[in-house]
């Protein structure tokens, strides 16, 4: 079973790494200080289970969990106890091992890492159909009785104001009298996400990302925590 090691802590990769030599089933294939370089490695390549602390600066296990959309199995390590009935809530999750790990504690997670594994289905293909939003390229709003043909590729950013909607394209702004939902469920979700509840983007469009904002052209965008992990998740990260 090939494995990575996720910890901001030097001190907990190394035990981590110490109880993995002891399994001669287990082969470790990568240790991460961070949850962004560890995403960057599993879009490149697949392991069967993930050792993963959940307490981490600025992007927690949880929120690793949230963002893979296929996950590997993951073992949480944490010295956090509150979060152990919470875990099991994410199906990726099999097992909660509190710090300090011991020999006797750590062979019975990869015993449970076994059992989840031998029960994981053989993989369908995506047999997905195609949407009307995916087949259509392009949208009509009404603006002072006027149709107005937006390309989907030209749209930047859409944001609620209100009882409208303002839609930022390369060229222009316009102002629409609908919802953000309404708009939203037009759109195709292969090119735009909801990043907050006031805006939906273009994320091809994204320049920069810091903290918890995007930048496209000008526009400064606020990212919620909630859809944080989705962003992430669409983002092809090298």
């Amino acid at each position: 079973m090939t494995c990575i090691i996720v910890d901001d802590e030097a001190t907990a990769r190394a035990i981590v790494a110490k109880h993995c030599s002891g399994i001669p089933e287990l082969d470790v294939v990568g240790e991460y200080d961070n949850a962004i370089d560890a995403i960057k490695f599993l879009n490149q390549q697949d392991v069967d289970v993930v050792f993963l602390d959940i307490h981490m600066p600025g992007f927690s296990g949880v929120d690793f969990v949230q963002t893979l959309k296929n996950c590997p199995k993951v073992v949480l390590t944490t010295s956090d106890t509150e979060f152990a009935i919470a875990a099991y809530e994410y199906e990726a999750i099999v097992d909660y091992m509190v710090k300090p790990l011991t020999a006797d504690r750590f062979e019975k997670s990869v015993q449970k890492i076994k059992k989840a594994l031998d029960k994981e289905p053989t993989a369908a293909p995506n047999t997905r159909s195609i949407s009307n939003t995916d087949a259509v390229q392009d949208l009509y709003i009404n603006i002072d009785k006027r149709l107005i043909k937006l390309h989907f590729d030209e749209i930047l950013v859409v944001k609620a104001k209100g009882d409208y909607i303002d839609i930022s394209t390369e060229n222009k702004d316009y102002r629409v009298h609908t919802t953000l939902k309404k708009i939203k469920d037009k759109l195709p979700e292969k090119i735009f996400l909801q990043i907050h509840r006031s805006y939906v983007i273009n994320f091809t469009k994204i320049i920069d990302i810091e903290d918890n904002s995007v930048l496209i052209k000008k526009m400064v965008i606020p990212i919620s925590r909630s859809n944080r992990p989705e962003l992430m998740r669409r983002l092809n990260l090298v």
